[in-house]
């Protein structure tokens, strides 16, 4: 009996330890009565059917909402902060999409309209993007595509654009190009790939402001796939 009951102890020890080691990254976090949160867990592939809130959603908030005087952290516009998943997630309704908030907003008109002039409006498709995320849950999901990424087979228009778009163009763009950079054409974002200011920004390399934000890089691959494009000679493809 006293061999039982040394076992179970060390059993009942082991598993105690186990709880405590338990990441609290992974654990639900209550954000009030009816919305519980599940914290990002990464995939170890990206689907082509999924909208992941962290390589598509979040940097394209961040970037054209998100900013000094609008729905940053401390400027936190009529209340509304858009800098995080928590926070966005307040903005919007899985249950119904189309009523969302922050979805709404995109198409308002006039003086209602967000981001207001005179920043681009959303595109369709980024709207459309928006609106599947929230469709499949509005979750805090992520994932990383390092192992297939592509820096071979590597164009302006379908590698290195739409990144910029993504993560970039809400805050340089033609109509508010920010500290006076304009990273929404060919000829623009050349300029910067030649000087060097590019890459120093966006690897965040000592000397160089770092892009999107000093707390948010790009990922390995996007990276990879813009540094592939500078060193084939920025081509116009």
């Amino acid at each position: 009996m006293k061999y039982i009951g040394l076992v179970c102890s060390m059993i009942l020890f082991l598993s105690c330890l186990n709880d405590k080691n338990t990441p609290l990254a992974n654990l639900p976090i209550t954000v009030d009565s009816t919305t519980v949160i599940i914290p990002s867990v990464p995939a170890v592939n990206c689907s082509p059917d999924t909208v992941y809130f962290q390589q598509s959603v979040l940097p394209l908030i961040t970037s054209n909402c998100a900013m000094s005087g609008c729905h940053d952290a401390i400027s936190h516009k009529e209340g509304v902060n858009l800098t995080d998943y928590t926070n966005i997630r307040k903005e919007v309704s899985a249950s119904n999409p189309t009523s969302s908030e922050l979805y709404k907003c995109l198409n308002e008109t006039g003086d209602e309209r967000m981001p207001p002039a005179p920043s681009a409006e959303f595109s369709l498709t980024q709207k459309s993007l928006l609106l599947k995320w929230i469709q499949q849950g509005a979750k805090n999901n992520t994932c990383s595509n390092t192992a297939t990424c592509d820096t071979v087979n590597v164009t302006f228009s379908a590698s290195v654009l739409p990144v910029l778009k993504t993560y970039c163009v809400g805050c340089h763009s033609s109509a508010s190009p920010s500290a006076g950079i304009d990273l929404s054409t060919y000829a623009a974002v050349k300029v910067y790939a030649a000087n060097g200011r590019l890459m120093g920004s966006i690897t965040h390399a000592i000397g160089y402001k770092p892009m999107p934000s000093s707390t948010s890089k790009l990922g390995a691959c996007e990276i990879n796939q813009i540094k592939a494009w500078v060193t084939k000679g920025t081509l116009n493809n």
